[in-house]
Order: structure tokens, then C-alpha cells, then sequence
């Protein structure tokens, strides 16, 4: 049924709807007296006032979808700028996981939209899945704790580190792009359904904020609502220990939706549970950030991190005798035979002569390229084996003894390489000059890392121990190339030294 055929069946169903038993029996006979016609104007203007009404709704509609569109196709002048900028790449999955998806799916059934909704349907499984919009928002948290940002600014689409009263500006985008009420709750809601509050509470202030200043809006695209986000920040609150906040908002909730059974309890139980504990009404609730891997190194880890300094597949790490995609590790990689073009010839011969070891198969693994997402990193490790039963043996080559790393593009913030007991960050910059040992820096733009993971003995060095850094913003790209123990033996000897 077209548009016009469908508004013309809704005016008949509303005038079959209209006037009293006695006036609907006389209907046949309005023709044969003017005061009967004259009867009839009534039941018109009421249909002209539902008509106005159906009218300004679809105008309504019209330019909510007009906004969007407008609002979409101006970030694709800048496609670069699109993914580069943590913001616009977590927005655009959530555009295409659930913002088109509710755009579509609200619009009224005509051919028009039928057509629409077909094109929707056979893209879908193309699109990103639930899980990517978790992991981005995973990773604005990242972000969030790394380079300690504060989460009313990157609402606002500006990247400040905020420690005490000082103020630092880690990036200044070309342009400010601000995220939405919605956006914001979604993040919070990431956090809020692990149980994590010390991320969900300030993502959803944030939601609520943004909420109250645009109540009454029709944005067909969201999910949330501002009674959405009062009821997950109000039982965050509770979780946290702050009773008299969610005690607040659950009544705020209450104005908007009165009927709410559930946060009628709610009130009643924080009310209660104040006036039996008084004091809770004005102590201050402090959430401890959660446990992540790696806490002893943590603090040097991001203080590092903080000097800003083929088919890809999603790169898995050693995990005993497997190997698994990990959390710690946000990046995709392929590993490049030498066969695949002669580039990689000429650079395992560079490799070659600038570490004075054999960089062949079976003593070293093929060149793996590594692209890193968004706030992209890899949690504090070591390149050579730890265990006796990890897959790097089973080139029977023996441990890593030697990595090379290329930087393979520059980023604007962020992604450096942190090597947490030297005390020593890198950052991302193109390759050309290559870097002899671990400790020395370039001036230059461009540069490469080399470094030994083993001593002369064959024991693993622990001052070793690197990380990626989250990348802030910009796309992060290296190669490595990791070098084994067999086939270096009359070019590293061994020592009996553990110093060496």
C-alpha cells in the first residue's frame, strides 16, 4: 500500500469513528439537506485536526531525517579524519551497529521505504556486530584511564588530561566533533553491564547531562532516553555506595515516568536505608578504577605512555600451547612470506646487514604487519617465550633471541612503544633510519627499534619487558621481525656470563 492509498484508508477508518449511533444511520442521507451537510463540516474539522497533526509528525520526521543525513554526510568529507579520531570511529560502529538499524526499522512501510529497508537487509551482515561497539567503547576507557582524559571533554570532542587543577591539551583536532547524549549512555551502559561503575558513572553523568539539555527531542536514531540513562546512573550510584545520588535521581526518574513501580520501590528503600544510616547522606564515595593485568607496572607503564610519544586477522599472543585473540592485545595482523613480493627480499637483506644475523626461515619468522584499531595497544610482555611448552618453539629454532620493529606510519597522538624498566618510550614514526640498540633515540622523524630479548647465556632479559601504548589518535602500523636463537650461533656467541 502506497502513501496515498494508506492515508486514505486512516480517513476512512476515522470517519467510520465519528459522531453518535443515531448520526452514523443517517449517513446515507447526509446529501438530501443542507443542515445535514452543514452537520457534517464538524466531523471534517476534526478530521483536519487529526490530519494536521499526522501532518507535522511526518514534517517532524522528515527533518529528524533530514538532520541525520545532513549530520552523516558531513563526516565523510573527511574520510581520513573518519577513523583516525578515536570519537568518529567509535560513532561510525555505532552508527552502523545500531543508529541505521533504528533509522530504518522506525520509518513508516512504503515502497520508498521498502526499498530501504531491502538495501538495509542485504548489507546487515556486513555490518559490525554488537561485540565491536562493546570493544570500542572498551576502548574510549582505554583511553579514558591511559592518558587520564576527562570524559566531559571528549564528549565535547576535545582530548585533555586532567590530573588535579592542571589542564593539558594532548590533541587539538582540526575540528570538534561532540558526541551525543545517546553515544555517551552507550558507552556508560559498556560498562555498567560489567559491573564496572568507576567507567559507567561518568559516562552516564555525561548522558543525563545531554539528555536534560535536549528533553522533548525526537532523535529517531537513539535507543536511550533520558529516563534510560537516570535509571542505569541511579542503581550505578547504589552499586558504588552513594545512596543519597541515586536516592536523587531515581526521584528525577519519577517525574518523568510516575507510573514506574520498580523505581517507586527504589525511592522507598534508599529513603529508608538513609534515615536508618544518616551519616551515608553526606559521605563522599570514591571508586577504585578495576584491577587490570600488569599492576605493578601499571603506573610506570602509563606514565610512559603519556609522554605521547594480506587479510588481516585479529592478532592472537601465546596462551600455553595455544594460541588466542586476547583483550590485552587490540590489533589485527598477516604474516608476509617473502615470496609475495621482492620488497620483502630487499628488506629481510637490510634487516640482515644492519643486525649482522641470519634472518631466514627456519632462524627467524616471517615479517608479521600488525594494524592497531581503535585505542589499539598491547598491555605490557615480553617477545620471547617465558615457557618451555609456547608455540615460538615449534619452529624448532629455538627462543626469540632478537627483535626488529619498523614503524610502518606515524600517528598524530599516542601508540608509542613503552619499555617499562628502561624507562624508555618511542614514538610511532615512518621508517627509514633503523635504530642499533635499544636505548638509543633518533631525531630524525623516521625510525626503527632493535633489541636483544635474550643474554649471551640464553636467559630471557627482563628489562625487556614493552608495551604498545593506546593509540589516541591516528592508524597505527608496524612490521616485525623476530629472530631466533638457532642460526646465530658464530654471529652472537654464547657466554657464560648471566651479565652479558
Amino acid at each position: 500500500m502506497g502513501p496515498a492509498a494508506r492515508l486514505a484508508a486512516l480517513l476512512a477508518v476515522l470517519a467510520l469513528r465519528t459522531g453518535d449511533p443515531a448520526a452514523a444511520a443517517a449517513r446515507g442521507d447526509t446529501f438530501s439537506a443542507l443542515t445535514s451537510v452543514a452537520r457534517a463540516l464538524a466531523p471534517e474539522r476534526r478530521l483536519l485536526g487529526l490530519l494536521r497533526r499526522y501532518l507535522r509528525g511526518e514534517e517532524a520526521r522528515l527533518r529528524d531525517l533530514t538532520r541525520f543525513y545532513d549530520k552523516v554526510l558531513s563526516l565523510h568529507e573527511d574520510s581520513a579524519t573518519l577513523v583516525s579520531n578515536p570519537l568518529l570511529a567509535f560513532t561510525l560502529i555505532k552508527r552502523l551497529q545500531s543508529d541505521w538499524r533504528n533509522v530504518v526499522h522506525s520509518l513508516e512501510a512504503s515502497e520508498n521505504i521498502r526499498a530501504l529497508k531491502d538495501g538495509y537487509e542485504k548489507v546487515e551482515q556486513d555490518l559490525p556486530a554488537f561485540e565491536d561497539l562493546e570493544g570500542a567503547a572498551r576502548a574510549l576507557m582505554r583511553l579514558q584511564d591511559v592518558y587520564m582524559l576527562n570524559v566531559k571533554g571528549l564528549a565535547r570532542g576535545v582530548f585533555q588530561r586532567v590530573a588535579g587543577s592542571a589542564v593539558t591539551d594532548l590533541y587539538s583536532p582540526g575540528q570538534l566533533f561532540s558526541l551525543t547524549a545517546d553515544d555517551c549512555f552507550q558507552v556508560g551502559k559498556v560498562a555498567y553491564d560489567m559491573g564496572d561503575y568507576y567507567h559507567a558513572i561518568p559516562w552516564l553523568q555525561e548522558a543525563v547531562s545531554l539528555f536534560r539539555g535536549s528533553y522533548g527531542e525526537w532523535k529517531t536514531e537513539d535507543e536511550a532516553s533520558l529516563e534510560d540513562a537516570l535509571d542505569h546512573l541511579a542503581f550505578a550510584c547504589f552499586q558504588a555506595g552513594n545512596v543519597s545520588c541515586a536516592l536523587s535521581l531515581s526521584r528525577e526518574f519519577l517525574l518523568y515516568s510516575p507510573d514506574n513501580k520498580r523505581m517507586a520501590r527504589n525511592v522507598l528503600k534508599y529513603e529508608k536505608f538513609l534515615a536508618e544510616h544518616p551519616n551515608q547522606a553526606v559521605a563522599e564515595t570514591v571508586i577504585q578504577r578495576p584491577n587490570v593485568p600488569h599492576l605493578q607496572t601499571r603506573d610506570t607503564y602509563e606514565g610512559l605512555c603519556q609522554t605521547l610519544g594480506s587479510q588481516l586477522q585479529r592478532s592472537v599472543v601465546a596462551s600455553g600451547e595455544k594460541q588466542l585473540p586476547v583483550e590485552y592485545r587490540i590489533s589485527k595482523s598477516a604474516w608476509l612470506k617473502d615470496t609475495v613480493d621482492p620488497m620483502l627480499v630487499t628488506l629481510d637483506h637490510r634487516i640482515a646487514a644492519l643486525t649482522g644475523l641470519d634472518v631466514q626461515p627456519p632462524y627467524a619468522e616471517y615479517l608479521q604487519v600488525v594494524n592497531y584499531g581503535i585505542g589499539g595497544h598491547y598491555e605490557p610482555h615480553f617477545d620471547h617465550a617465558t615457557s618451555p611448552t609456547s608455540p615460538l618453539y615449534r619452529m624448532k629454532s629455538g627462543n626469540r633471541v632478537a627483535t626488529f620493529m619498523i614503524y610502518l606510519s606515524s600517528v598524530e597522538a599516542g601508540g608509542a612503544t613503552a619499555f617499562i624498566y628502561a624507562n624508555f618510550s618511542m614514538p610511532v614514526v615512518k621508517m627509514i633510519t633503523c635504530l642499533p640498540s635499544l636505548l638509543q633515540q633518533s631525531s630524525s622523524k623516521n625510525a626503527a627499534l632493535f633489541w636483544w630479548n635474550l643474554h649471551r647465556s640464553g636467559e630471557g632479559d627482563g628489562d625487556t619487558l614493552h608495551a604498545g601504548c593506546p593509540v589516541l589518535v591516528g592508524d597505527k602500523w608496524v612490521a616485525n621481525k623476530w629472530i631466533h636463537e638457532y642460526g646465530q650461533e658464530f654471529r652472537r656467541p654464547c657466554s657464560p656470563s648471566p651479565e652479558d
